[in-house]
């Protein structure tokens, strides 16, 4: 299938590593100018040598400074943003009952803020040109909260909501606004919550990981590459009709349709 991206321009946030780097490979792969974005400057530029047609931007999304110095430099070197692919580190474990206001605070800085604030960067010129794909790289927890993760679940929810809204208010402009939530996918940041959760629970990580494989139905963790494929595909011409959509990339972890 031809995915209709070749000489799209995608800027990926937070892609020197993990899904976000997962993500920016498959659109490169299917001809897309990507923008590799990260704090490390060594790392985005030895990834984007590898890709044709890419560039590294050193700049930290979480920040204004850093939202309008990737965009604008995205747009000097490859044109205007046709694909945003929302991604970003994920806040710290912790359970609900021993949240703060300062908790609940953070969780809003980490995973709303910063993609509000780049959707509203980009949005305008999507709008205008009739093309756009904005893409989220979520949690399984917005579908069905994880355990010991509640900054996580409530950040991810909230912008949830707001995309969802989005997208019926962009869907008449030819944009799509769609999440894909990923289960347990064989990256740093899963390996991080199962070391977390092996010290918590006074055991190894190997059993961790043991336990986690027998509650997907596929048995085993997800690759980074199918993840990416996925995300391809929901930032493609022929995925013009999909839009208000949480994707699950997660071998059949959550039980619910």
């Amino acid at each position: 299938m031809d995915l209709g991206i070749r000489g799209k321009t995608a800027l990926v946030a937070a892609s020197t590593g993990g899904l976000g780097l997962a993500v920016a490979r498959a659109l490169a792969a299917e001809g897309a100018r990507v923008a590799i974005t990260g704090r490390r400057r060594e790392r985005a530029e030895e990834i984007a040598s590898s890709m044709g047609g890419a560039i590294a931007i050193e700049a930290d999304l979480s920040t204004p400074d850093g939202t309008a110095t990737a965009v604008e430099r995205t747009e000097a070197e490859l044109g205007p943003v046709d694909i945003v692919v929302l991604n970003g580190p994920g806040p710290r474990p912790g359970a609900a009952a021993t949240l703060g206001s300062d908790d609940l605070a953070a969780a809003f800085d980490i995973l709303l803020r910063p993609h509000h604030a780049l959707v509203s960067t980009v949005l305008p010129g999507m709008r205008e040109r009739r093309w756009g794909r904005i893409l989220a790289i979520g949690s399984s927890g917005v579908a069905a909260p994880l355990p010991n993760l509640a900054m996580s679940n409530t950040g991810r929810a909230a912008l949830a909501g707001y995309l969802k809204t989005l997208a019926a208010e962009v869907a008449l402009d030819c944009v799509t606004v769609n999440l894909l939530l990923p289960g347990r996918i064989a990256t740093d940041r899963v390996a991080e919550l199962d070391a977390a959760a092996a010290k918590r629970r006074g055991v190894t990580v190997t059993d961790i990981e043991i336990e986690s494989r027998k509650t997907i139905p596929a048995r085993r963790y997800g690759d980074p590459d199918e993840f990416g494929a996925a995300a391809a595909f929901l930032c493609s011409a022929p995925a013009s009709y999909i839009t208000g959509v949480a994707l699950r990339c997660d071998g059949g972890l959550i039980r619910s349709l």
